[in-house]
């Protein structure tokens, strides 16, 4: 899987996503030693504590490609959002084609756009954590960092979404490692990869990003979109040429297997 050059727009989210990072995690601390307190206990009476939520089954640790709509399926996938200007249009034409997709969040864009990630859950497509800050060497760093890289952006994306958990976790770059795959697995996020790449991140004209996937499409079912990092006015325009040819191809549109 082809790693995307530098996105220098993600850098100016770092800061403040590490911000929010150290923050939830003492919240996280917190609430799990401490429980939730509304005032001291009299003497001869006991604090009730909520049962946590269950946490998510785990799922294969192995990268998914393949479409629960089997051989004739395909998965639309859309990176790096939600972005107010872009999801909008991008859930718009999926809409009027009746194709439901993935979207693969970073977490700072969602907590920032709650509204978006939720729109996105409404209209019945999946949501899938991208990480804070889409470091596409993560392949290259600790494990405590591709921890909390994952955790922290599956957090921020739940909590946006109004308690909807992502069900997928795509590397940035595709720089998966055997641990990130492993820890993502055990929350319940199947490792997604990609096998069409419409390279419409490098904005080489709609007709370009049409025939990559018209041209790649035999390498597999998923493929990749994005809805935020710039003008993604060409992947816009792309998928309204796009989704009618596929289904003019007797393909149906499903998720990537779980």
């Amino acid at each position: 899987m082809a790693r995307h050059g530098g996105r220098g727009w993600y850098g100016q989210v770092v800061a403040a996503a590490l911000g929010v990072t150290a923050v939830t995690v003492a919240a996280s601390l917190w609430t799990a030693q401490a429980g939730p307190v509304s005032g001291p206990a009299k003497a001869g009476t006991s604090v009730h504590h909520p049962a946590p939520k269950a946490a998510p089954a785990a799922v294969s640790v192995e990268i998914a490609h393949a479409s629960d709509r089997g051989a004739g399926g395909v998965n639309i996938t859309i990176d790096d959002g939600p972005d107010p200007v872009w999801t909008p249009k991008v859930l718009q034409v999926l809409k009027e084609y009746g194709v439901k997709a993935t979207f693969c969040m970073i977490g700072p864009q969602a907590k920032a756009h709650p509204d978006l990630v939720r729109a996105v859950v409404a209209a019945g497509h999946r949501l899938c954590d991208h990480t804070v800050s889409h470091d596409v060497t993560m392949d290259t760093k600790s494990e405590a960092y591709q921890s909390r890289q994952i955790l922290d952006a599956e957090s921020m994306i739940t909590e946006a979404s109004g308690g909807v958990r992502p069900l997928y976790y795509r590397a940035p770059g595709g720089a998966f490692t055997p641990y990130s795959r492993k820890v993502a697995a055990s929350h319940g996020m199947r490792p997604l990869g990609w096998n069409v790449d419409s390279k419409d991140f490098e904005r080489p004209g709609t007709a370009a990003i049409v025939a990559t996937v018209k041209e790649e499409l035999p390498n597999g079912p998923t493929v990749l979109f994005h809805d935020a990092g710039g003008d993604r006015s060409e992947t816009v325009d792309a998928l309204r040429e796009v989704l009618p040819w596929l289904k003019e191809q007797g393909y149906s549109f499903g998720f990537p297997v779980r």
